[in-house]
């Protein structure tokens, strides 16, 4: 009995090393060759439910949620062994990609408009597209300036930077929210998405919401301030801003790697607020369900003043059919969908700097997940 026990467990950890071998081969490692999430890895993948998913997905979407798709797809495929390829070309691509039936499912920063639902209808049979709120996270605004470590903004400043109204580093409305700091005069280098973008979407609602006299726009996934360099994706505006002296762009805080500095922003509260995942998280759990039926779209309140309360936030939809999905792809979407609505999914968010869906809005996603058909 102690031998067959022995043969047992060995079989059972040569499946793992070959699946986790094949979610590498798919998805791509770390640099020490290992999927990110450390000990929690073997815990996570045990409480995974694949049911019948196989095969590959192909999703397209939010470049915001990448990191965080990185790292569900690590775990979720070593535990199921489905390929899950999402390309992260941005909101725009992967809405137009699912209207017009090109993926399953796709990632966007922004609720689907009227018109994109009435899309949806002519590929999700007998039914629609639906969003489903899955991965929150402060927008950071990151700088590069010499010799300065920390910058608080606030709402109408930030918006004439990104509207050419201020150009250079040592204005007077930057010197009055930072009487410590050495401010250069040096040019300003704002940096925006050239690409269709919810993240684009969410940082103009939120300088609409509160200095709409500074920012006279529509807003939208399109830029449309003056002024300004443009880069592809966060990836793209964050990687400017690292190596662009006098450079500001906005992006999600998980691209703020490598010594890349953030600001902190001035919402009145009693104290500045940083860019953190908590206090993304405050804001975000203010927020209103305005979604009817199955959808969950969510209704944000940019112009919190709490304190603690980041306002700069968006929410990352997961976009899907609530009826008329493709028998061939359900399974492994809902699987994975299932997954990263978890408690192990949501927490490897707090782990890449993605805030979590509050408990009673992901509670919400879970029951709806489960009656995709």
């Amino acid at each position: 009995m102690k031998l067959q026990r022995m043969n047992r467990r060995a079989l059972a950890l040569g499946a793992l090393a070959v699946s986790g071998a094949l979610a590498l081969t798919a998805c791509g490692s770390d640099e020490t060759g290992n999927p990110s999430g450390g000990s929690s890895n073997a815990a996570a993948q045990s409480n995974i439910k694949c049911d019948d998913a196989s095969g590959q997905v192909l999703a397209d979407g939010s470049s915001a949620q990448k990191n965080a798709v990185d790292a569900w797809v690590k775990q979720f495929s070593a535990a199921c062994q489905v390929e899950i390829n999402y390309k992260a070309g941005g909101s725009g691509a992967g809405v137009t990609a699912f209207t017009q039936g090109q993926v399953p499912w796709a990632g966007s920063d922004s609720a689907l408009k009227p018109d994109e639902v009435a899309a949806s209808k002519k590929i999700c049979s007998g039914g629609q597209g639906i969003n489903l709120p899955m991965v929150g996270g402060p927008i950071a605004v990151g700088y590069n300036v010499p010799g300065v470590d920390k910058l608080v903004l606030d709402s109408a400043t930030i918006a004439k930077i990104f509207d050419s109204k201020i150009t250079k580093w040592n204005d007077p409305a930057i010197a009055k929210l930072n009487p410590d700091a050495k401010l250069p005069n040096l040019k300003i280098q704002a940096f925006h998405r050239s690409d269709e973008s919810g993240t684009t979407d969410n940082f103009t609602k939120y300088l609409i919401a509160t200095a709409k006299k500074d920012f006279p726009y529509e807003g939208g996934k399109a830029w449309q301030a003056k002024g300004g360099q443009s880069a592809p994706q966060s990836s793209g505006v964050a990687a400017q801003v690292k190596q662009t002296a006098g450079a500001i762009g906005y992006f999600e805080l998980s691209y703020a790697k490598d010594g890349i500095k953030t600001v902190a922003i001035d919402t009145g509260a009693a104290e500045p607020v940083e860019a953190t995942v908590d206090n993304a998280t405050k804001a975000i759990a203010e927020a209103k369900v305005v979604g009817t039926g199955k959808d969950l779209a969510l209704k944000l309140n940019y112009a919190t003043k709490a304190d603690g309360a980041y306002p700069m936030v968006l929410v990352t939809y997961e976009i899907v059919c609530d009826k008329g999905n493709k028998a061939e792809t359900l399974p492994a979407v809902k699987a994975f969908l299932r997954y990263a609505a978890s408690e192990d999914g949501q927490k490897i968010l707090a782990e890449n700097d993605y805030a979590p869906m509050p408990e009673e809005i992901i509670t919400k996603v879970r029951t709806t997940v489960e009656s995709l058909s």
